[in-house]
């Protein structure tokens, strides 16, 4: 007898439980990268809730996959127009079949070559994934990719080395050995810490222009009632001399 699609779907497993099986990070330089990445983008997109981000996390894209245990995890990836919440991994098939939008790999040595090449191959062919970037943070090599047609194509750096980001509006880029984010204004975002600070020094610039336009309205007050002290004198003194001030 065959079954519906809802007596089928109460027999299969609750793939949304699976959980995460990558391995740690290669160095502390990669868990510093992968967190500047994931914290700047959070703290610029934070009023929104309709991206998800994943950190090292495992992404199941088919149950011959789960057979093999051939498991995949981006270093960092991004999914939008989803639900913004926890996950213990990205379960394709329980995502409405959704893939990532971006990928960024962190190069090392045991890695590189698959980065380069395996997973190169799998975003593009598999995932559809539209741009792919990697970035050493030992060696500081960095390249992105986007989807043109069926192909991965180079994304051209701008004369600072940077690279436009389709997917999140922003341009990527290397400054003092780390991948940061950049505004179409050239404006790097910040950690939240960083935001924090130019917030604090911005307070104090405030203040400090408030204290000195108060001085000046200060002195400028002194200068005007000295000024009616001595045309009150001078009044004064015409009436001694049976001279009227007001008189033209």
């Amino acid at each position: 007898m065959a079954l519906t699609a809802q007596e089928l779907e109460k027999l299969m497993p609750d793939a949304s439980q699976l959980l995460s099986d990558e391995p740690e990070m290669e160095s502390s330089l990669h868990y510093m990268q992968l967190l500047l990445l994931v914290t700047c983008l959070e703290w610029l997109w934070r009023d929104q809730n309709d991206f998800f981000i994943g950190a090292n996390l495992t992404i199941y894209f088919s149950r011959q996959q789960l057979k093999n245990r051939d498991f995949r995890g981006p270093d960092f990836f991004l999914v939008k127009q989803t639900e913004k919440r926890s996950r213990n991994a990205w379960v394709v098939w329980e995502e409405d079949g959704k893939y990532p939008n971006l990928i960024i790999e962190l190069l090392s040595n045991s890695t590189a070559t698959v980065d380069r090449n395996l997973k190169k191959v799998l975003y593009q062919d598999r995932f559809r994934t539209p741009e792919y970037f990697w970035f050493s943070p030992e060696t500081f090599e960095f390249e992105g990719f986007r989807l043109n047609g069926h192909e991965y194509q180079a994304i051209a750096p701008t004369h600072q080395g940077w690279r436009w980001s389709e997917e999140l509006g922003l341009f990527l880029g290397v400054e003092t050995n780390q991948l940061r984010y950049f505004t179409l204004e050239g404006e790097k975002v910040p950690t939240p810490e960083e935001a924090a600070a130019q917030a604090a020094i911005q307070s104090e610039r405030t203040s400090a222009q408030l204290e000195q336009t108060s001085a000046q309205l200060k002195q400028e007050r002194q200068q005007r009632e000295a000024a009616e002290q001595q045309a009150a004198i001078l009044a004064e003194r015409l009436r001694s001399l049976g001279i009227d001030p007001n008189q033209p």
